[in-house]
This record gives C-alpha cells, structure tokens and sequence, in this order.
C-alpha cells in the first residue's frame, strides 16, 4: 500500500477513469442489445453486468498490483457480438453451459504456455500494426462525431491541443472536464434519465448441449485468443513491457469460470482501453503507470454495484462526446503504434498490410478482423523475406571456354 501510494498520480487515475468509461461506452450497448434479443429479465441483465464489472475490477488490480504492469481487464465486445444472433436460438442456461467450457479451454491454454511462445515469434511490426488497425476507427470517431456535435466536439479538441502544448499529462483530463461543462451548459444531459439503483447476482443453472457448444463456445474460444489477448499482449510489447501472457491467460480464464454461472460470458485482457493506461500520457514514468490499472479496478467495482445508475448515466450523456474523448485519449496510443509498425525497413509492407486489413473491420468464416489481419500480415512477412536464389556461379575455367555468366 506504501508503494501505491508513493507512486500515486492525478494522470494516471485519470487514464484508468477514461479507460473504465470508454470500456462500457459501446461494448454495453452490445450486451444491451444481446439481453433483448434473448427477452432476458431485467434482473439477470443485472446480474450480467455486475459479473463482468466485478469481474475486470478484481483481477485489473491484483494483476496490476502482483506485475506493476497497468492491466486493463474487460469482457469480451465480439463475444457479446456473437451473443446477439445466438442468444434468441437458445436458452440462457445452455448459453451458460457454454460459458464454462469456454472458461475451461482458455484456462487450459493459459496453463500449457503454449501463447507465451506464440507471442514471442510474433515480429514487432506486425503486433504494431495490428495494433494500430484496432484503435484506427476510434482515431475517425473522433472527426466522424463533429456532424453531430461540432461546437462540444471542436471545443474538446482545441482544449486537447492547448494542454497538449502546456501541461500534456493533464490533457485527456481537461478534455473530459470542459466535454461535460459543455453538456450541462448546453442542456444536452438527459437528467430525466438519470436514476440511482444496485445490481445483484443472479445464479443461472448451467445446461450443455453439443450444438451450442460448436455455435458458441468454440467461436468464444476463438475470439478470446485471437481478438483479445493477441492485440491486448501487443499493446503492452508496444509500450515495453514484458509480462508473461499465461498467467493472465489464465487469471482471466479462472475469473471468467468462477462467474460463469451469473452471466459472465468472458472476460479478457483488454487492449484498445489498455493502450490509454500504458502510454506516456498515464505517467512519464513507464513503471508508475501501474497505477491506472488499479484506479481502472477500483471505477470497475463502483460502476459494477451501481448497475442501474451506470446505465442510465451512458444514456444521459450525448454519444458525440464518448466518441470524442475515445479518439482523444487514444491519438498518442495510435501515433506510436504506427510509429512502431513502419519502424522496421523490412517488414514495412507486411505492417502495413496488416494494418489495413485490421483497420477494415472485415469479418470472414466468423473470425474477426484483427485475427485476419494477423494471418495476412505473418504471411506477407513470410513470403516478402525469403531471399532471392543466387545466380550459378561461373568458374574460371568455364570462362576460358568462352562460356558467359546468364544476364
């Protein structure tokens, strides 16, 4: 605790404020939109989001705590994604079932290190530019969103600039405070929808059928592995750190297991969020940025017992200034993982293939765009370094019989 607290600071606390936010921005409207397609009760929507609130709240800061890493747990967005098309085809119990096998496989992959090595073949370029493709459409959001709100989304960026220029730690953080001065001077907060209420967990008896476990299981297991941990364990190889990727494979995997029952459906290391809590902007200092992670938690567990107010809170603001401060705090996270990505001479195109692919948002045989990205990109990299056979060569005596080198 001494330790926590001599390395304590306002930029870093921020950084895991603004990553908590950004995390249930979009990603719960997901899970909204899932609990509907499956007419879920309000109570077990409850119950969903307490799990994954206290879920990434707990392990964000023991894992951060036990490493000195900023570790941003989330759940899993295409996994809540894949939930809205299965959710209406089967019970929530069988859902459940598959929940845990999902658990148990990632926690088995966790345990074998087998991602460990994986990760380490991985060229960097490649990891950065996948990275970048990632948090590419939260960079547009940005300038997207100023058709919606030009004079809040305008007046946050010039802000941004201004403390970017003067106090630069401190930039996201005068962003979030002018954004919603603006809200409430404007009239644009929606206070109606404002109410105060607590979640409660609600057990769900799990039931396993082979067929859901081919339609859901198998794909979480896929997404988790190749759309999560793959770009989470980039972004913390972006900005130098070395933590070893099975146990938070399997932290992850334990923590999603052991809440499986009250509607955790995954949880995993977070990356997009993660990359506003391990650059410069959480501390100068690489190893006090430790410190966002667990203020991350800390938000999480508030946010998580608070379930109803935390909904009607993301309804009460406008989705302009989300979208604006997502992009903002994300600006120096893309910059350096281009920079990353075009560093290397050689591995130049294959980064930027990679890069493009993943920045398409494309989605093939249900597998995600970051996994392609990676596939397309590891196979330009191979291909583009194979070296070029050397032409025969001539010997002297050869030439003296008046045999030419092949031009």
């Amino acid at each position: 605790m001494k330790a926590l607290l001599k390395d304590f600071s306002l930029s870093a606390v921020v950084a895991g404020f603004i990553a908590t936010v950004i995390s249930y921005a979009g990603p719960l409207v997901i899970i909204f939109q899932a609990a509907k397609a499956g007419n879920m009760p309000h109570d077990v929507l409850s119950s969903w989001i307490w799990t994954i609130s206290i879920g990434s709240g707990v392990l964000g800061i023991l894992l951060s705590l036990r490493y000195r890493v900023p570790i941003i747990i989330a759940w899993s967005a295409p996994g809540s994604a894949l939930l809205v098309t299965m959710l209406p085809e089967i019970s929530l119990n069988e859902a459940v079932g598959a929940y845990i096998v999902t658990s148990l496989v990632v926690l088995l992959v966790g345990l074998s290190g087998a991602f460990d090595r994986i990760i380490d073949r991985l060229p960097a370029a490649i990891a950065a530019g996948m990275l970048a493709g990632i948090l590419f459409r939260f960079g547009t959001g940005l300038f997207v969103s100023v058709k919606e709100q030009p004079w809040l989304v305008l007046t946050m960026f010039a802000t941004y600039l201004v403390f970017k220029r003067a106090m630069p730690r401190y930039a996201v953080l005068a962003v979030l405070v002018v954004g919603v001065a603006i809200t409430f001077a404007s009239g644009e907060l929606r206070s109606e929808a404002l109410i105060v209420g607590l979640a409660t967990p609600v057990w769900i008896t799990p039931e396993f059928s082979w067929q859901v476990m081919l339609n859901i299981a198998f794909p979480l297991i896929m997404v988790a592995l190749t759309g999560q941990f793959v770009p989470g364990m980039a972004v913390l190889r972006n900005d130098g750190y070395g933590t070893p990727a099975s146990p938070l494979i399997t932290s992850s995997a334990l923590g999603s297991l052991l809440l499986a029952p009250f509607g955790c459906h995954g949880l995993n290391l977070a990356a997009i969020t993660a990359a506003i809590c391990t650059g410069k902007e959480s501390h100068e200092n690489s190893a006090r940025r430790y410190v966002a992670g667990v203020s991350g938690g800390v938000f999480y567990l508030l946010l998580g017992i608070f379930g109803a107010t935390l909904v009607s809170i993301f309804t009460a603001f406008p989705a302009a200034l989300i979208a604006a401060l997502a992009g903002l705090a994300l600006l120096a996270a893309i910059g350096g993982a281009l920079s990353g990505a075009m560093a290397v001479p050689q591995d130049r195109e294959a980064a930027l293939i990679t890069f493009l692919v993943t920045a398409s948002g494309m989605s093939f045989l249900g597998l995600s765009a970051a996994f392609w990205g990676l596939i397309f990109g590891i196979a330009a990299h191979l291909l583009l370094g194979l070296r070029h056979p050397r032409p025969a060569s001539i010997s002297p005596a050869a030439c003296a019989e008046g045999e030419q080198p092949a031009r």
